[in-house]
């Protein structure tokens, strides 16, 4: 289980001084990129990079892998330069850029040097920027803290953009978008950078203060504008609980686990997911604590978990009913069970299994960050292996990696014939289907 960062007691580190300049002398005019431009130039040095065994193709010539290596940060020194652009437009895709590049790039070395002028453009994009531009940061950010990893330069990063993200996400006049990119970013960088236990503590209560207003709301049925900031900060929130204290886990249980089910009656399938996770995360860490742990309304939840997860209400649409039945379902085997359904993730020649609900929240909340690159990370970035206990990163070289690589064509034959046994057993079904049809 991921919990090597649980907390003990207080007392952070001292915050580091070190870093350097993305580059002097004075800023060059630059025609204005646009979002599109910067994002797919940016995306097509990043992407020729990859350590894994997609990378390399069937044919082809050698890379010149040092001078791949020159030109990507050759263009992300270019875009940190265009993050203190006049133009809006022109420092959000340079902001795009980077995120994507740091997204599918191991770059420790490269943003070590740079992590001074890369958080004071943050900063500055966070403070000045609108809506799209901040969103842009807070990922940045919380992309920044995952490369440099646990450790005094990522600590400094959250000592310095820390107090914004909590100034924007408390900010009732913000855009709601903003504020809820901010709350994922404020939570995670903390889980991420932070091993003072009073900081936790503090981004801990910051969150509880936005979705404990879901609470105070006798009926769900109009639904909220703010929801899905309620959702980001209630799940941010149940991630950081996972590295509390376990005196810390007990309180927190008594404060939410006899509310939580209210949030069970939200219009929004999200949120009713949101807290349907949540909850049987909180009976996770409850029965490891105290194996003896009774909660009163267990009947009462059960059976609501049970509607949830067979729920046929005819108004919502069946996409979402498909995904809460599937979730609820989940949810009801860990309440009722003490069951997590074990899941496993491919990466390379490795495998992980996800299989407790904090390990789930976990990687949940990184896949989400990294999106496609998250493949990529488990397999090279030290932060995010030794989170989930994966060891040092395994050393491949290329011709290892081209030998396990299957051929194109035979991938190809491969599919086709998988293709056809699906068509054939479906059709199968469906004919199954008719005839059972026929005796009514």
């Amino acid at each position: 289980m991921p919990r090597t960062k649980r907390r003990t007691g207080g007392g952070g580190r001292g915050a580091g001084a070190s870093g350097g300049s993305a580059g002097g002398g004075q800023h060059r005019n630059v025609q204005p990129y646009s979002d599109e431009d910067a994002s797919v130039e940016t995306m097509s040095h990043c992407s020729s990079g990859f350590s894994d065994a997609a990378s390399f193709a069937d044919e082809g010539p050698e890379v010149d892998e040092e001078a791949t290596q020159e030109d990507l940060e050759f263009k992300l020194k270019e875009l940190i330069d265009l993050t203190v652009d006049k133009s809006a437009k022109t420092r959000q895709a340079a902001l795009e850029g980077l995120r994507s590049a740091l997204a599918s790039k191991i770059l420790h070395e490269f943003l070590l040097e740079r992590r001074i002028t890369l958080t004071d453009s943050i900063e500055r994009c966070l403070k000045k920027g609108k809506r799209e531009e901040q969103c842009a940061a807070a990922a940045l950010a919380c992309l920044l803290c995952a490369q440099l990893g646990p450790g005094i330069e990522s600590e400094d990063v959250f000592r310095t953009l820390g107090p914004i993200l909590k100034n924007i996400v408390c900010d009732g006049a913000a855009n709601i978008q903003a504020r809820q990119a901010c709350a994922d970013t404020f939570g995670l960088c903390c889980f991420i950078a932070t091993d003072d236990i009073i900081d936790l503590y503090t981004t801990m209560e910051c969150l509880e203060h936005i979705f404990t207003k879901c609470y105070q709301k006798d009926d769900w049925t109009n639904g909220c504008s703010s929801t899905s900031l309620h959702i980001h900060a209630l799940l941010t929130w149940a991630l950081l609980l996972t590295i509390c204290p376990i005196t810390e886990v007990k309180k927190k249980l008594e404060m939410h686990l006899h509310k939580l089910p209210s949030l069970l009656s939200c219009e929004d399938v999200n949120m009713r997911i949101a807290a349907g996770e949540t909850m049987a995360l909180l009976f996770e860490l409850a029965r490891e604590s105290d194996t003896d742990f009774f909660y009163e309304d267990i009947e009462q939840l059960t059976q609501k978990l049970k509607d949830l997860a067979t729920d046929g209400n005819k108004h919502r649409a069946k996409v979402d009913k498909r995904k809460q039945r599937s979730v609820f379902r989940d949810v009801l085997r860990g309440v009722e069970e003490r069951d997590f359904p074990s899941e496993t993730v491919k990466f390379g020649p490795e495998r992980m299994y996800i299989d407790c609900w904090v390990k789930k929240r976990t990687y949940d909340t990184f896949k989400e960050l990294l999106g496609s690159g998250m493949q990529y990370h488990l397999q090279a970035n030290e932060f995010l292996r030794n989170v989930f206990e994966l060891g040092p990163p395994v050393m491949l070289d290329a011709a290892t990696l081209k030998t396990m690589k299957i051929p194109r064509f035979e991938r190809h034959l491969y599919n086709s014939a998988a293709f056809k046994a699906r068509t054939k057993a479906r059709s199968k079904l469906r004919d199954k289907r008719s005839d059972v049809g026929e005796f009514f």
